[in-house]
């Protein structure tokens, strides 16, 4: 009895020490809720399934229930001029935007979107965010105001669709268009009136006549969202080579973030950009030259010298506004001057 005795005590004793050892091996392991980020873009529902719908749905997959971003469409949680407050705020987690459509108060806002005639192709802008020091100069302009500056992308070019024929500068006086603000402003120099609407009332405003036209994209998204089925023509002469957009996030909430899902964030961001690269880069020649929606119109060289003339003393007045626009319009100076001297395919002119 006493030999059993022990043998019992020594058996359970060495099976509680080992079921000790495997729990202090192998913690319980918590479930534990994905975070979950909502975020706006500027782009209506049809645009967004080019422009951000698949950036979205890669990174939620990628993310492997670690993470989970919710989209929300143009104007759907606030609009898009109050886009920066509210992402500042933290009532929206992230923002696809230019700086210029969602009122960003940075003296780079006025740089987002279509400044004129800064920029000829769509790869000008990675160069010059990634090789020109841009890049940094946002990145510190909005860590200044809590927002996350996370990437900049070339988006289209940005030409006029109207309903009526644009073959002169003449042609532009009086014309009510939809545009970006800083592009408008330059434009009121013409005689365009620039107006501001939200952007799924575009095309009804098209319809009804309170637009004569719309100064904000190139020949693809014209298609795209249905601006070419209520507008008649297409100006060639472009006011910007390619629009400047970005992804945003809340300050906050991005430094929350683990570094792996940072750089997941970042990589998916900068696909997106490509994406868009190529696919408006080889549908604008696809639609001005198989497009049967528009006709396509065009001011002479030598009077839309004009325009170009007035850019530049567009770009000194901006300059004059403040050190951080001075660097940039230093910036979109030097690289336009080395294009310039590089030729042939960089400039044509």
């Amino acid at each position: 009895m006493t030999k059993s005795r022990r043998s019992f005590l020594k058996n359970t004793g060495a099976a509680a020490v080992g079921a000790g050892a495997a729990a202090l091996a192998a913690p319980a392991v918590h479930a534990q809720a994905p975070i979950r980020w909502r975020m706006q873009t500027y782009a209506g529902p049809a645009l967004a399934e080019h422009v951000v719908v698949p950036a979205v749905e890669a990174f939620n997959r990628a993310a492997g229930g670690e993470m989970e971003i919710e989209l929300f469409f143009a104007d759907q949680l606030v609009p898009t001029g109050e886009l920066f407050r509210a992402m500042q705020a933290g009532t929206i987690d992230a923002v696809q935007s230019d700086d210029d459509s969602m009122a960003a108060p940075t003296e780079v806002a006025q740089f987002g979107g279509y400044f004129p005639l800064a920029l000829r192709y769509s790869l000008d802008v990675p160069v010059l965010f990634n090789q020109y020091g841009l890049g940094a100069i946002w990145e510190e302009a909005y860590a200044e105001v809590g927002v996350q500056w996370i990437s900049a992308g070339a988006w289209d070019p940005c030409h006029f669709a109207t309903k009526d024929p644009i073959r002169s500068l003449a042609d532009l006086e009086g014309k009510r268009v939809f545009t970006f603000p800083t592009a408008g402003r330059f434009l009121s120099r013409f005689g365009v009136v620039p107006v501001t609407l939200p952007w799924e009332d575009i095309e009804v405003a098209l319809q009804t006549g309170e637009l004569d036209g719309v100064a904000w994209s190139g020949v693809t998204e014209d298609y795209t969202v249905g601006w070419a089925d209520v507008t008649d023509y297409f100006l060639t002469n472009n006011i910007s080579g390619a629009w400047i957009g970005h992804f945003f996030a809340n300050r906050g909430r991005w430094n929350e973030l683990p570094d792996r899902l940072k750089t997941l964030f970042r990589v998916v961001a900068d696909s997106s950009h490509y994406y868009r690269q190529w696919w408006y880069w080889g549908g604008e020649a696809h639609l001005r030259t198989q497009g049967a929606k528009m006709k396509l119109t065009t001011i002479p060289d030598d009077e839309w010298a004009r325009v170009e003339a007035a850019a530049v003393e567009f770009w000194d007045e901006i300059a004059a506004t403040g050190e951080t626009a001075a660097r940039i319009v230093g910036v979109f100076r030097q690289y336009n001057e080395v294009m310039a001297a590089a030729g042939k395919p960089y400039r044509y002119s």
